[in-house]
């Protein structure tokens, strides 16, 4: 059997050997990350380890405000580039707090517990975690103190108005909050909080420094107004170093500068704001496009997810007598019901906040809705079944076994 030793007795058998700290150039390789899967194969990232921590440290200080003392916590899983986010800011000092678990169990108060006991700085979620919450009528303020807590980002999927009102109703009324987009293309933001300018409800306020980031047509032209392509047109540090693989960068030219010459493609579909901010529409290759007019799926969501009795929900177009026409399937809420009388409703609303094109032709009611392992709602899953294509990549889906209810037979 091993001979045991106390861990103190391990370290002091090592402190008289001399750390040797290898030293590497700016780009040598640090991380690979993989993409989610909701757009196509997982991608093989190859990330540089400077770069990566360069732009970290640039969002979190300068972006989230974060100080040497202070206590950052953000829900993720490994998988995900949030972790890699975290992680980076014992760079800057701070203390980070790990959770390992289930954020609604045994209750939606979990982490607002963990907020108040850990004393924490800055809080780390998802926007879909702030809509369960504002379902579940919740009111932290009511029940908790967060005197520490200076920062709220919100990342993973754009954060609506609601979501918004609800954190400063009753979460935080003065802490900062920073709705946030970016990718594990370049591990890090495009757009983000800016703690020195006012806030908007439903708007991300602005590019992260150095960042010149921007919306183009099909046709490359910049849009100050209307919704398009989100590029970005100057060279940062976390660009990925390119694709395990990938020996010729083919593929990674094509993934991101083949659309637009010498312009990073990120795939999200966006606009500018009058404030000179941003609002995410959703990823630009799962836009519905009805009657030739491109439309985001991210707000269409922000209304139909208004509703108590709906969990989520996923919008795809289906070819249908020579053009096309909007799905929506429906996870409703335990006890819920998809009735007549909640269609008309959601139909009335989708009208009249958003527009008369964005009215789905059907609303079917499902059980689960696909996800990638990371979390992610995968429409193009749910848009190969639905035109009655086969389904590419299901084993980057946590659940491919629900595809079944998608298949419309009518």
């Amino acid at each position: 059997m091993p001979l045991a030793k106390s861990w103190n007795d391990f370290l002091a058998s090592g402190s008289d050997v001399p750390i040797e700290r290898p030293l590497f150039p700016f780009n040598h390789p640090g991380l690979i990350l993989y993409s989610s899967g909701t757009t196509g194969m997982p991608k093989c990232i190859v990330h540089k380890a400077a770069g990566v921590l360069l732009t970290h440290l640039k969002e979190q200080q300068l972006h989230c405000d974060i100080q040497p003392g202070d206590t950052v916590f953000y829900f993720t899983t490994c998988g995900w580039m949030m972790w890699n986010w975290l992680t980076s800011a014992l760079a800057s000092g701070a203390t980070i707090v790990l959770f390992d678990g289930n954020p609604s169990y045994p209750n939606l108060n979990t982490l607002f517990d963990l907020c108040e006991q850990e004393e924490i700085t800055l809080f780390g979620t998802s926007a879909k975690f702030i809509d369960s919450c504002r379902k579940a009528e919740l009111s932290p303020t009511n029940t908790h103190r967060f005197p520490a807590l200076r920062t709220i980002c919100s990342t993973g999927s754009p954060l609506n108005a609601a979501g918004f009102e609800w954190v400063y109703e009753h979460f935080a009324t003065d802490a900062h909050l920073a709705s946030i987009s970016g990718g594990t293309d370049l591990c890090g933001c495009f757009v983000g909080g800016d703690p020195t300018s006012p806030l908007y409800a439903g708007e991300i306020q602005g590019a992260m420094l150095g960042m010149d980031v921007s919306v183009y047509n099909d046709s490359g032209e910049e849009l100050l107004t209307g919704t398009g392509e989100l590029v970005c047109r100057n060279a940062f540090p976390s660009m990925p170093i390119g694709f395990w693989g990938d020996t010729t960068g083919e593929k990674y030219h094509n993934t991101y500068f083949s659309r637009f010459e010498n312009t990073w493609t990120h795939g999200d579909f966006a606009s500018r704001t009058a404030h000179n901010g941003f609002v995410i529409h959703g990823r630009s290759d799962a836009t519905l496009n009805v009657g030739g007019v491109r439309m985001g799926t991210a707000e269409l969501y922000s209304q139909v997810e208004t509703f108590t009795e709906i969990i989520e929900s996923v919008a795809v177009a289906q070819a249908w007598d020579d053009d096309t026409r909007i799905v929506l399937f429906l996870r409703m809420a335990d006890n819920s019901q998809c009735t007549p009388e909640l269609e008309q409703a959601l139909r009335q609303r989708l009208r009249q906040f958003i527009s008369p094109r964005h009215v789905p032709a059907l609303i079917i009611p499902v059980s689960d809705i696909p996800r990638t392992r990371s979390g992610k709602i995968s429409e193009l899953a749910v848009t190969d079944i639905v035109n009655g294509r086969p389904v590419r990549n299901t084993e980057a889906l946590a659940n491919p076994e629900c595809l079944q209810e998608f298949v419309i037979t009518d």
